[in-house]
């Protein structure tokens, strides 16, 4: 694993063709408003309720350890993902982008990268939140399972023309680290989205980000950044 942020003069920095990114947790600070709705939706399809502090820990597991620990069989996973997305959507006025995202975006088009977004959440809501960034995007592919992240990958590779190891996923849950391997792309796990850094840091990505500016540093190869 590369510590990305500060990379030492002999470093050789890897450079990529297309920079897939994850939106929820990712680009979007969206997890506080998952927690403000999880417990609705859990009485809503009869599964069990996060108790107060308790997800710090949940944090710290993967997507199947959490659908294990709140009881959700895999036969509701569709019908809770769709309602959530409805749920997104009702309140895509209040998400917002994570600091230095919108400055990070910009600068990886300047160099010619291919961005794309590769994410369960719908491309309206996406787009939104996005704004005038949303352009910078060449290729969208939202609306993924819970699971099925890695075909989308591979479709926004093709789409790009660009070979599985020419890409770099980026994402804030183990369930993208997991399709990136699947995909047979690099990983970059950032350190701010849902999922706890020492958890994803234990699944040995390509990259860890402690910032935004750091992916352009590692995937542009621009230290002045």
């Amino acid at each position: 694993m590369n510590r990305s942020d500060v990379p030492g003069p002999a470093a050789v920095r890897p450079r990529y063709r297309l920079v897939a990114f994850d939106f929820d947790g990712t680009l979007a600070d969206t997890f506080p408003w998952f927690c403000s709705v999880l417990n609705d939706v859990a009485d809503r399809y009869r599964f069990r309720r996060v108790g107060p502090g308790e997800a710090e820990r949940l944090r710290a597991l993967g997507a199947r350890a959490i659908l294990k620990e709140l009881g959700i069989p895999a036969w509701k996973v569709p019908g809770i993902a769709r309602h959530m997305r409805g749920l997104a959507a009702r309140d895509a006025d209040a998400v917002r982008l994570f600091p230095g995202i919108p400055e990070m975006l910009a600068a990886l088009d300047r160099t010619g990268i291919a961005l794309a977004v590769v994410s369960s959440n719908g491309e309206a809501q996406v787009r939104r939140a996005l704004g005038p960034d949303a352009g910078r995007i060449r290729h969208y592919a939202c609306g993924a399972s819970l699971f099925g992240k890695a075909r989308h990958l591979r479709a926004v590779a093709r789409a790009a023309g660009v070979a599985p190891g020419a890409m770099l996923a980026v994402g804030d849950e183990i369930r993208d680290a997991e399709a990136a391997a699947n995909a047979a792309c690099a990983f970059g796990a950032v350190a701010w989205g849902y999922t706890l850094p020492e958890a994803l840091a234990a699944r040995e990505p390509a990259h860890l980000f402690d910032d935004p500016a750091a992916i352009v540093r590692i995937a542009a190869g621009t230290a002045d950044y």
